[in-house]
């Protein structure tokens, strides 16, 4: 491909990068594997239209922000990012199939990289030290001294390490008036979203855990819905949960009850990494017009 492509792990880390870039001009488009999903694509996904059992959860979250292909296929799938000038690759890291312009390694503070073993003995895709090879930046997302060695490894092979935390969104915390809630969550790390909520003052009464890209039954849904009216507790959930649930017929009345926490991803230093990010575009467009001068 002539135009870069960037990636970033998740929906939050990929969305962070939209301001930056449409500010310089750039016409950013995103492009996901589309997990969770029956279609195989390549299809731009419509938020209207589409549902998360059909492009899943994530895509759909990035699509109200930017256009957002979903592919099987990333190679067809960047085929038809008409009139993008960057892709934003949405959990792309490990996939081969399309060179990196920019490639960013995510890790979370809170949990590491565990034992530092590769599936399934640990939690890793791929050995730290070959995920560090491949790597233009990293970002560690919160705080904790278990991801003090990474930093330490990052920037031993001159890698910018940048500080990030996720900000939930405060008029959402004022506009639960203090209520007591009933946290659900069917993502990678449940506990992270009751710690958000609790460090942001919420008061939760209870909590339920269910796998990632959980798809509710209307058993589960149904459940949910009467202990939190039986307790007088407000349910709360996150934004990827409530994608899932609401273009679904087994989990519209929890749908209908639950409010989502929105989130963003907050750069300790927006200046700093937003340079990172535009001074590696213009670099990579510096060498690819130098190449076809050649």
């Amino acid at each position: 491909m002539r135009e870069p492509s960037f990636w970033w792990g998740e929906a939050s880390l990929a969305s962070a990068m939209l301001a930056p870039l449409a500010a310089a001009g750039e016409r950013p488009v995103f492009l996901s594997r589309g997990y969770g999903g029956t279609l195989a694509g390549p299809v731009l996904v419509d938020p209207t239209r589409h549902r998360a059992q059909d492009v899943g959860d994530e895509p759909l979250l990035l699509a109200r922000t930017a256009p957002t292909i979903v592919a099987r296929d990333r190679v067809k799938g960047a085929s038809i990012a008409a009139g993008a000038s960057v892709i934003v690759m949405d959990d792309g890291f490990h996939n081969p199939s399309l060179a990196k312009d920019f490639a960013v390694l995510v890790v979370d503070a809170r949990r590491g990289i565990g034992n530092g073993r590769v599936i399934p003995a640990g939690p890793l895709r791929a050995p730290l030290d070959a995920q560090l090879t491949r790597a233009h930046a990293l970002v560690l997302v919160g705080t904790s001294p278990r991801v003090a060695a990474i930093a330490a490894a990052a920037r031993a092979r001159n890698i910018p390490v940048a500080q990030a935390r996720l900000r939930p969104d405060a008029g959402f915390i004022a506009g639960l008036g203090g209520g007591r809630a009933l946290a659900f969550a069917g993502i990678g790390d449940p506990e992270k979203f009751f710690a958000t909520l609790a460090d942001a003052g919420v008061a939760v009464a209870a909590t339920r855990s269910f796998p990632d890209h959980h798809r509710y039954t209307r058993a589960e849904a149904k459940a949910l819905y009467v202990e939190a009216e039986r307790e007088g507790l407000m349910l709360v959930t996150t934004e990827k949960d409530l994608a899932r649930l609401a273009g679904d017929d087994e989990g519209s009345q929890l749908a209908a009850h639950a409010r989502a926490l929105p989130v963003t991803l907050a750069f300790e230093d927006e200046g700093r990494f937003k340079s990172l990010l535009l001074e590696r575009l213009a670099a990579t467009r510096r060498t690819k017009r130098s190449g076809e001068g050649a």
